[in-house]
């Protein structure tokens, strides 16, 4: 290896080194940022039960808070979330609308889980809950990215819960959040209730670590392999 190459080959590793070391101190900051975040949401799921109403104002400000809504389902414009899965088992996700008055607004509710061979196929109507009821569960943020319907053999499905693309289908108006029921052993079996999402810091300290690994080898490579390439040719 001549003089250049090396020289080059020493430059591009420690550059190398240096972004992944920039990488890994980025997945520590956003390490930080999850659990200055999960400090929020721990705090919020201890606060008492929010009762939603009719009137209900801030509605976008209770996201992981526990609350307790009352009303009528809508069935008539129910929503099957197609592409779940729970436990190897494929299935969708059954959300109906509570309407919190005659005439809305409405609370989604997701009700939980259904099998479904395809992910797409479900027969709801022996989900359904006629009458008044109560739910609780707990509040969530609407999902971002396109989610708009699909519609196949006379079924229409959903990908995600995307509020524009909701508001824009729906005869009345949506609260700025839904609720994810909870387990209820006073419920039916299906739709399947789930636990919410536990709050961890997710893998940004495994990422760390990894991308702090790289730039030790990088570093590592550039001194003990063409740094040693140098010595062994004098």
């Amino acid at each position: 290896m001549t003089r250049t190459a090396r020289g080059i080959t020493m430059a591009g590793m420690l550059l190398a080194a240096a972004g992944f070391a920039r990488l890994g101190v980025w997945q520590l900051s956003r390490l930080h940022q999850r659990q200055a975040e999960n400090r929020i949401m721990v705090a919020a799921r201890a606060a008492p039960p929010v009762t939603l109403g009719p009137d209900s104002r801030h509605a976008d400000t209770l996201a992981q808070y526990r609350v307790v809504a009352e009303g009528t389902y809508d069935p008539a414009h129910e929503l099957v979330i197609r592409g779940a899965v729970l436990e190897g088992t494929p299935g969708v996700r059954l959300v109906t609308p509570l309407l919190l008055s005659d005439s809305g607004p409405a609370v989604l509710v997701d009700r939980g889980f259904l099998p479904a061979p395809d992910a797409v196929t479900v027969d709801t109507r022996g989900a359904r809950q006629p009458g008044h009821v109560t739910v609780r569960g707990i509040a969530l943020p609407f999902e971002r990215g396109p989610g708009g319907p699909v519609t196949s053999a006379g079924r229409t499905t959903w990908r995600r819960l995307n509020l524009a693309e909701l508001g824009a289908h729906s005869p009345y108006p949506l609260l700025p959040i839904y609720i994810q029921q909870m387990p209820d052993s006073s419920l039916p079996p299906f739709p399947r209730q789930l636990e919410p999402a536990p709050i961890d810091d997710g893998p940004h300290l495994n990422y760390a670590i990894q991308w702090f690994l790289f730039a030790s080898l990088a570093v590592g490579f550039a001194f003990l392999v063409v740094g040693r390439t140098r010595v062994g040719e004098r």
